[in-house]
């Protein structure tokens, strides 16, 4: 095998052609038989293992990388272009920003034909002789190209049946100040992402593969060349599922009740930020979101008074003056509204009473005092009120939950499988936004469970509240925010992005 095109001659068609067949042989990691138990034997113990044919890595998790691991240039460019003449479609949501083409299962182009048959017959029985994993004949692969503001955020990869994931490389000449590498992350003790440890630079015609598991957090960084195409080929091993860790959840923010207090006036809050006075913090883990929040405790007064207000019962009534939510003691209740409405009615004969005439009605007093009786017993027998359901309504305080935070290049929130949905308002106050460009990303995105298509984009504004009233099955994020948003220092050289005041009220 040579990576040139061979022809058959088929039985009774002498002299004529049949179909084209493209063959490449591959790296002698896979091939070389001392060298397969080498690495079998460190799979089986845990340990790392290199040579200049396959490094083997445990840390952060079994990870391996496998350079020129196909031995024919032409059949590397070969296959380059068919790949770059398939149709990529456009991948966009909270974690992620690429195209990627259809999938590859079917595809009869000779090149990528040939991979798929090295890939998933001759690589596959290699991988499962060295994991001692029974990987299946699954097919699953596709062709991804990350371009200029590109990135795939913090991810684990499992889903019912992935074993070993593989991304084979087809890049132009690639460094580090290129982005796009793929960065892996340590774990905390409940099994979340903590922070980056590695990351691996693309190289051509380099093939990595790892154990996809309950700790194999990983992402493509951003790619920061306006030049240069990130093409690469990446899919998945099918096999027995490894035993999850229960699902971590994470303690619930603290929230404020609802105290009576004077409201206080803030100004100039821009400049209290400008100056540089606040403590931040990262958030994390990386699987769920990246930003920095201020340590309240040691805010300048302003910033303190301006948390402050959006505690205050003033905000309280203002919103629920705004919304009709029942935020504020003073607010109508379901009960009042339903109450005023049976007025309404009771009253509307009268009310609809032509003028100068009059509608009478003579009942004898017991009748009326009997159909008062009914109608009473009737409304106890139909509508009744739990006690349970009585009691937490009265008890029920409004409360909420804020945040001042910094935004700037890299960061972003996501959606994730433990996101606890409820029926809540949020506020939003953008400070430091002059000249933000919704192509910078830093927008907050309101989205349906199960559903990619946007209900809702909040852009950031300077200077502008945004209230959103989300129900159970409405989910939210922040954009990834690229490095296009570094365009705002032309303007600003002092500013890296941009603050905002983040509350959600509760009734």
């Amino acid at each position: 095998m040579n990576g040139k095109r061979s022809t058959e001659l088929g039985p009774g068609r002498a002299g004529k052609k049949v179909k084209k067949e493209v063959m490449a042989n591959i790296s002698d990691a896979v091939t070389e038989e001392t060298l397969k138990k080498q690495v079998a034997e460190a799979w089986s113990r845990r340990t790392p293992f290199r040579h200049e044919a396959i490094v083997m890595d445990m840390d952060p998790f079994l990870h391996c990388v496998i350079p020129n691991f196909i031995q024919s240039q032409s059949f590397l460019e070969g296959l380059q272009k068919e790949l770059l003449n398939l149709d990529f479609h456009e991948k966009y949501n909270d974690l992620y920003k690429f195209q990627q083409s259809d999938d590859l299962k079917k595809r009869r182009e000779p090149h990528i034909c040939a991979l798929r048959k090295i890939l998933f017959e001759h690589f596959r029985a290699w991988l499962s002789d060295i994991s001692k994993i029974d990987l299946e004949s699954t097919i699953d692969m596709s062709c991804a190209k990350y371009e200029f503001s590109d990135a795939l955020l913090c991810h684990d990869d499992e889903l019912e049946g992935r074993r070993i994931a593989f991304i084979l490389y087809l890049v132009p000449p690639w460094d580090r100040s290129l982005g796009g590498t793929l960065d892996m992350y340590s774990v905390d003790e409940h099994f979340q992402p903590k922070q980056i440890v590695k990351s691996l630079i693309p190289s051509w015609n380099t093939l990595v593969f790892f154990e996809v598991s309950p700790i194999s957090f990983h992402q493509v960084s951003e790619v920061l060349s306006e030049e240069k195409s990130r093409l690469s080929i990446s899919g998945w091993f099918h096999g027995p599922s490894l035993t999850r860790p229960p699902t971590y959840f994470e303690p619930l923010l603290p929230r404020s009740p609802h105290i009576p207090q004077d409201p206080e006036k803030f100004a100039e809050v821009c400049e209290a930020l400008e100056k540089g006075d606040v403590e931040w913090t990262s958030q994390g883990p990386p699987n769920k979101r990246f930003y920095e929040k201020a340590e309240e405790s040691k805010l300048p007064k302003i910033l303190k008074d301006c948390m402050a207000l959006f505690r205050s019962e003033a905000m309280f009534l203002l919103l629920s003056n705004f919304t009709g939510l029942k935020l504020h003691f003073l607010a109508p209740s379901e009960e009042d509204e339903l109450e005023d409405k049976k007025e309404g009615e009771a009253a509307s004969p009268a009310d609809n009473t032509e003028e100068g005439t009059s509608h009478s009605s003579f009942e004898p007093e017991n009748s009326r005092e009997a159909i008062s009786d009914s109608s009473q017993q009737s409304n106890e027998q139909i509508d009744p009120e739990p006690e349970e359901t009585k009691a937490k309504k009265e008890s029920s305080v409004p409360t909420c939950q804020g945040e001042l935070r910094h935004w700037k290049t890299g960061h972003y929130t996501l959606i994730h499988d433990n996101t606890k949905t409820e029926f809540a308002l949020d506020l939003l106050l953008y400070c430091g936004c002059e000249g933000w460009e919704p192509e910078y990303g830093g927008f907050t995105s309101y989205i349906a469970k199960g559903e990619d298509e946007e209900l809702l984009t909040v852009n950031p504004e300077n200077n502008s509240l945004a209230l959103v009233y989300r129900d159970r099955e409405t989910l939210k994020f922040v954009k990834h925010i690229n490095h296009r948003s570094l365009e705002q220092k032309k303007t600003f050289p002092n500013r890296t992005g941009f603050w905002n005041f983040s509350f959600v009220y509760y009734e």
